[in-house]
């Protein structure tokens, strides 16, 4: 079996990202903070590390967790109107009560680096130049880096959300894969995830799929991070005992992790050229 490590292709991104963001105007993303999830506040002090380290300025916006939709929102309009901000993310979870779909449209497509405005994903759906999710177009990085064929092949994706399943469904058509989304209403999820040649997992839920979910030598993708009790993260992939069957399985953490971040300043470099 062949771990699938995303660390080298994340270093090639980011010198990549590098030399783009030396060749131009500083790039400058926004990052909207309104939570006080610990595991997020992470998450986005890694992203504005990780732009640090090619040339890319990040500012981190703290809202605060009790920020209402409309004071979000405003941030939101007023970031996508500041010529000097290239990109704009909006971090989740959001307090309740805020709509991330809803406040996302308020992102201006050309700063959209993340892929949340729903627009963006209509123009993915369509074929149309568009900034994917960066996790769904880290899936599709590591498939090309390490030289896996999508054309014709059976793929199935399970989990179905506006950041992952579905445009990553719509990557993987455009490359000709036979494509099947799972989700939590379908029936046997073995019996179709069993037959996949490309199989991804995420859902969010530690070791939902496992040998049994598997074909003998498929690829995996596992994109779940979730947070163990002792700090640590799996995937959605029993990683032991689907190595097993497997004929190539990504780690978490290291495999779609650092791609995804490393995509989302590439991102973010390219949103600063654009004319």
């Amino acid at each position: 079996m062949k771990t699938l490590s995303g660390k080298e292709l994340a270093a090639a991104i980011r010198a990549q990202t590098e030399a783009e963001a030396a060749a131009g105007p500083q790039p400058r993303l926004a990052v909207v903070v309104a939570t006080d999830d610990e595991a997020s506040l992470w998450y986005v002090r890694s992203i504005a590390k990780a732009a640090a380290g090619v040339g890319i300025a990040c500012d981190l916006v703290d809202l605060g967790p009790r920020a209402e939709p409309e004071r979000i929102a405003e941030t939101l309009a007023k970031l996508s109107a500041d010529a000097n901000v290239h990109g704009v993310m909006l971090q989740t979870p959001l307090p309740a009560g805020a709509s991330a779909q809803q406040l996302a449209a308020g992102i201006d497509p050309r700063k959209d680096v993340d892929g949340a405005n729903p627009l963006s994903l209509g123009r993915l759906a369509a074929g149309l130049p568009a900034f994917a999710p960066a996790t769904a177009a880290a899936v599709m990085a590591l498939l090309d880096h390490y030289e896996v064929d999508l054309a014709g092949r059976r793929a199935v994706v399970v989990g179905r959300s506006t950041v992952v399943g579905k445009p990553l469904a719509h990557l993987l058509l455009d490359r000709h894969a036979t494509v099947t989304v799972c989700h939590s209403r379908t029936r046997d999820l073995a019996s179709v995830t069993s037959t996949a040649e490309v199989l991804v997992a995420a859902v969010g839920r530690p070791a939902l799929i496992g040998a049994g979910h598997v074909a003998p030598g498929a690829v995996v993708i596992d994109v779940g991070t979730n947070p163990t009790d002792d700090g640590g993260l799996v995937g959605d992939v029993d990683f032991d005992a689907v190595a097993e069957v497997a004929g190539a399985l990504t780690p978490v953490p290291g495999g779609v992790g650092p791609v995804t971040t490393a995509l989302l300043l590439r991102h973010t470099a390219r949103a600063a050229n654009l004319p």
